[in-house]
């Protein structure tokens, strides 16, 4: 990433957001409730839309290399999607 002010800035928005994601995951596993459990994974599921957000901002503002945004993109986009189905099993819509 280049060392930009605005880049430092979506760099650590990007590291806060990207990191929550395993966080919320991992207090679901000590939820005292389903209702509680499928919470965590919203959060999860927000920080991980989020993610996709920075990514996508420093990609489309030439920041950082295409490709590897675009990978990292891709991952996180996986793991929406994994979080997104895993939540609509835990509410019994599926």
């Amino acid at each position: 990433m280049s060392k930009e002010k605005t880049t430092e800035i979506f760099g650590n928005q990007l590291l806060r957001s990207s990191t929550s994601i395993g966080a919320n995951i991992v207090e679901a596993t000590a939820a005292r409730s389903r209702k509680d459990y499928t919470n965590f994974f919203n959060h999860a599921l927000k920080s991980a839309n989020e993610t996709i957000f920075w990514l996508g901002l420093l990609r489309d503002s030439g920041k950082v290399d295409k490709n590897k945004a675009n990978k990292l993109l891709k991952e996180t986009t996986e793991i929406a999607n994994i979080l997104a189905s895993s939540i609509l099993t835990l509410k019994g819509k599926r």
